[in-house]
């Protein structure tokens, strides 16, 4: 197992910055995924690790020893591509053989360990098979095996299910979990889907034009989020205006009083919520104590099976979600009727008001 420590590194594509002063701690034998939308720098940071891409400043280590300087060839990384990287006309066993060969390991050792490492991805039947024989979950499996067997300090890997359909990316994601715990490799994964890299992760580290914007364990990244781009992009949420008089603060739809959640802040901010801590319901409610209520206009109402998803705009143009149990009250409901957005004061997070503005209570 192999530690990785990536210091001060900046990588630039003419007069755009890639990636800006990117530092980076992963233990040893951790899942730790590069959130973030396209362009945000995610692939950039991980094919620069591999060696593909050469940084304008910073260093690279891993388990203690720099790799900067080094070919690609000579890093000890595996690589998992998103569109596979299989040779078309090798065969599982040939294919997963490949980079030994490349490193002249014995024949013996070779297939002992191309015997083993489709045992662990569960291919072995599949060892005298070719590529276009073979679904594109199993294709993906023989990529992953291929670079494991060369026994890395590092797993890369960029989008791997991407190219999948969504019922095979959710068991694959497992599998892929399943067999990283297993070996107990290092491993370093790239996405752009916010539910696979909360699923599957020790640390998410979310990115914004080639910043880290939060690095943290799934469950604080969701639940407490840096700010408001991290707050938005992983996972919903719904942002309500807030306005200040001198000292107090107020929701700007429904008035609810906020001037206790933010005292000792200024300037402008806005509450966030998620859909899943708000209910609804029918026409205008009073707010509970120790709540809030927020009158709105039905928008629309969707039942997809275990929940449904609430929609409504409020009276100064703001949209809300709610996601809740299915409540045929609410359900029945037309389109422009009056109903209450409400949540507990403690799912309320603030936030400085820009697209980024950072976390303030």
């Amino acid at each position: 197992m192999s530690s990785v420590e990536i210091t001060a590194l900046r990588k630039l594509y003419g007069d755009v910055v890639a990636l800006s002063d990117i530092n980076i701690s992963i233990p040893s034998g951790s899942f730790y995924t590069l959130l973030g939308p396209s362009g945000c720098g995610k692939t950039t940071l991980l094919r620069t690790i591999a060696g593909f891409h050469r940084q304008d400043a910073g260093s690279i280590e891993v388990a203690g020893s720099p790799i900067e300087d080094l070919p690609a060839y000579r890093r000890d990384v595996g690589m998992v591509f998103q569109d596979y990287a299989i040779f078309p006309h090798l065969s599982v066993r040939d294919n997963v053989a490949f980079g030994l060969r490349q490193r002249k390991v014995a024949s013996a050792e070779i297939a002992r360990r191309v015997e083993a490492v489709l045992k662990t991805v569960q291919l072995s039947q599949f060892i005298d098979r070719m590529p276009h024989e073979l679904s594109g979950g199993q294709q993906q499996r023989v990529g992953l095996a291929r670079a494991i067997v060369i026994e890395p300090k590092v797993l890369l890997m960029d989008e791997p299910l991407s190219n999948l359909d969504a019922k095979l990316r959710v068991d694959l994601r497992a599998e892929l979990r399943r067999i990283q715990r297993e070996l107990g490799i290092t491993t370093i994964y790239v996405t752009h889907d916010q539910e696979e890299a909360l699923a599957m992760s020790d640390t998410v580290c979310v990115m914004h034009g080639g910043v880290i914007q939060q690095a943290s364990s799934p469950l604080e990244i969701y639940m407490e989020p840096a700010n408001r781009f991290v707050a938005s992009f992983v996972g919903a949420n719904n942002f309500l205006a807030v306005t200040r008089t001198g000292a107090s603060a107020a929701l700007a739809s429904g008035g609810v009083d906020l001037s206790g959640e933010l005292a000792g802040t200024s300037g402008d901010v806005v509450a966030a919520v998620r859909p899943e801590a708000l209910r609804v319901t029918a026409g205008r409610d009073e707010a509970d104590a120790g709540g809030l209520a927020v009158p709105a206009r039905l928008r629309e109402v969707s039942f997809v099976g275990r929940e449904m998803e609430v929609f409504g705009t409020t009276e100064g143009g703001e949209e809300l979600k709610a996601v809740a149990r299915p409540d045929p009250a609410i359900v029945d409901l037309h389109p422009g009727s009056e109903v209450t957005f409400r949540a507990p004061r403690s799912d309320l997070l603030f936030f400085e008001a820009g697209a980024s503005g950072r976390r303030v209570a």
